[in-house]
């Protein structure tokens, strides 16, 4: 079963920036997509970005131009590098993945931003 790790999140000023990591052990062959959401308080779980397994890249509106997702397929490692933060990010981060047989979800990391 695939296991995924995050790390990356904390707090940070309005105008900073962090770098999200989620590590994935276990079997990802057949892997489809991988992806980032969040849930601020009080909210649904929403879409940040979304990878495919061909690298094609996709963004919720409310983050385009500043936050990128990307890959690294010899490390089973997702990336979010999110700039410009603003207070409205705040939120838990959660990394997904999508493969044939299964979605898997990491345990969510803090992200803190102060204005």
């Amino acid at each position: 079963q695939v296991q995924l790790v995050e790390s990356g999140g904390g707090l940070v000023q309005a105008g900073g920036s962090l770098r999200l990591s989620c590590a994935a052990s276990g079997s990802t062959f057949s892997v489809r997509a991988m992806g980032w959401y969040r849930q601020a308080p009080g909210k649904q779980r929403d879409l940040v970005a979304v990878i495919s397994s061909g690298g094609d890249a996709n963004y919720a509106d409310s983050v385009k131009g500043r936050f990128t997702i990307s890959r690294d397929n010899g490390k089973n490692t997702i990336y979010l590098q999110m700039n410009s933060l603003k207070a409205e990010d705040t939120a838990v981060y959660y990394c997904k993945y999508g493969l044939a047989y299964g979605v898997y979800w990491g345990q969510g990391t803090q992200v803190t931003v102060s204005s």
